[in-house]
C-alpha cells in the first residue's frame, strides 16, 4: 500500500491574527489578545510527529501546487475569488466572509496552495502513482460556500477537487465522507442538486453552523437523496462513530459505488477538543480510516484521498493524525500516550440515544439508487 503525503510549510503561515479564540481584541468589551482557534499548531505538530516518528519514510511525498483561479471558480463565484484576492493584497488582510475567519496579507496564495494540494493528491491517486493520499492542508475548506467563505474556510478544498476529478480526470461519481465534528455545509451546498456526488456528513448535532445538517437536508431536484446527514448527540465516542459508519456511511457508499472517495478529515470530534463535545480516540479515527479503506477496496479500487479539516487540541490531534496516516500506509510507529485516558472515559460504547439517532439517519439509504 503506497500513501501519498502533501504538506507545505506555508500552511503554517496562514495568519488569523491575535483573535481571542474567535473575536478580535477589544479592551472596551474585556476581550484580551490571544490566538485564534484555527492557528498553525495542530497541523504543524502533526507534520513534525510524522517526521520524528519515522512514519515519513513510509510515505510518498507529493509536492503541493497552487490551484489556478479557473480551478477555484469551478466551485466559487468569480466575485468571491476576486474579493479574497483583493483583501489578500491589503497589509491587514481580510475575512473569509462571516466575520470570525480572518486571514492575513498573502492569504489568497496560501488558500490557493491548500486547494491545489488536494488537487495534486487526487491526481496522484487517479493516475496510479499512489494507492491513497493525505493532504495536510490549511486553511480548511468544508464550510466554504460558492459565494463566500465561513467557519475558518476561504475556499472549499474538497469540492474543488471533486470538480477537478470530474472535469479533468474522467471521474464521474464521487463520494465525499466528512467526519469533522461540524456539519460539512459548504460541500453539501455545492453538490445539493448533483446526483453524481454523494455527500455524507457525520457531525455533532446543531453545533456549527447552527440549524444545519439535519436529517431533512436530503438534496434537491436530481440530487434528491444524495445528501446524507448523520447528526450525533454530544458525547458520542468510538462506539457511536463505528455504528454510524457500519449502519449508514458504508452502506451508502456501497449502494452509490463511487469511482473515488474523498474524506473531509477533521479531528475535532476527538476527545479534548475545544470546539466539539465528542469523544473519539486516536484508535477511533484509526478505525474510521480502516472502514473507509475497506469500502473503497470494494467499490473503487481503493482510491481514497483525505483532506485535512478541523481539530484544535494541539497536544492530542497529532496522535489522531498519525493514527490515520499509519492506517493508510499499513505502518505502526509510536503509541498514543493519551489513548489509555480517553479510551477509559465513560460512554465510549454506543449509547441508546446514539443508536436511535443513527437508525433514523439510515432510513434515507433507500433514496440512494443502487448502481
Amino acid at each position: 500500500m503506497t500513501t501519498g503525503y502533501l504538506y507545505h510549510e506555508l500552511f503554517g503561515w496562514h495568519d488569523p491574527g491575535n483573535q481571542a479564540g474567535l473575536f478580535p481584541p477589544d479592551p472596551r468589551r474585556g476581550v484580551q489578545p490571544l490566538r485564534h482557534f484555527e492557528n498553525a499548531d495542530t497541523k504543524r505538530r502533526i507534520h513534525e510527529l510524522v517526521v520524528v516518528s519515522g512514519l515519513i519514510d513510509e510515505l510518498v511525498r507529493i509536492p503541493a501546487r497552487p490551484a489556478t483561479q479557473e480551478e477555484i471558480r469551478r466551485v466559487h463565484h468569480r466575485e468571491h475569488v476576486a474579493r479574497i484576492r483583493a483583501e489578500s493584497e491589503r497589509p491587514s488582510g481580510g475575512d473569509a466572509g462571516d466575520g470570525i475567519s480572518p486571514f492575513g496579507s498573502g492569504g489568497f496564495e496560501i488558500a490557493a496552495l491548500a486547494a491545489g494540494a488536494v488537487l495534486a493528491a487526487v491526481e496522484a491517486v487517479c493516475d496510479g502513482r499512489v494507492d491513497n493520499a493525505y493532504a495536510l492542508v490549511r486553511p480548511p475548506g468544508h464550510h466554504a460556500l460558492p459565494a463566500n467563505g465561513m467557519g475558518f474556510c476561504l475556499f472549499n478544498n474538497v469540492a474543488i477537487a471533486v470538480r477537478h476529478a470530474q472535469k479533468v480526470l474522467g471521474v464521474r461519481r464521487v463520494a465525499v465522507l466528512d467526519w469533522d465534528v461540524h456539519h460539512g455545509n459548504g460541500t453539501q451546498a455545492v453538490f445539493y442538486s448533483d446526483p453524481d456526488v454523494l455527500t455524507i456528513s457525520i457531525h455533532q448535532d446543531n453545533v456549527f453552523p447552527v440549524d444545519s445538517g439535519g436529517l431533512d437536508e436530503r438534496g434537491a431536484g436530481p440530487g434528491l437523496g444524495y445528501a446524507l446527514n448523520v447528526p450525533l448527540p454530544p458525547g458520542t465516542g468510538d462506539g457511536g462513530y463505528r455504528y454510524a459508519m457500519e449502519t449508514v456511511c458504508l452502506p451508502a457508499i456501497r449502494r452509490f459505488r463511487p469511482e473515488l472517495i474523498l474524506v473531509a478529515c477533521g479531528f475535532d470530534a476527538g476527545a479534548m477538543d475545544p470546539l466539539g463535545r465528542q469523544m473519539v480516540t486516536s484508535d477511533g479515527f484509526r478505525e474510521l480510516t480502516a472502514l473507509t479503506l475497506q469500502a473503497a477496496a470494494e467499490v473503487c479500487d481503493g482510491r481514497v484521498v483525505l483532506a485535512h479539516e478541523g481539530g484544535y487540541n494541539p497536544a492530542f490531534v497529532p496522535f489522531c493524525g498519525l493514527a490515520v496516516l499509519e492506517t493508510l500506509c499499513g505502518a505502526k510507529t509510536v503509541d498514543d500516550p493519551f489513548l489509555p485516558l480517553v479510551a477509559a472515559m465513560a460512554g465510549q460504547e454506543l449509547q441508546p440515544a446514539q443508536r436511535e439517532a443513527i437508525d433514523r439517519a439510515a432510513q434515507a439509504l433507500a433514496d440512494i439508487e443502487t448502481r
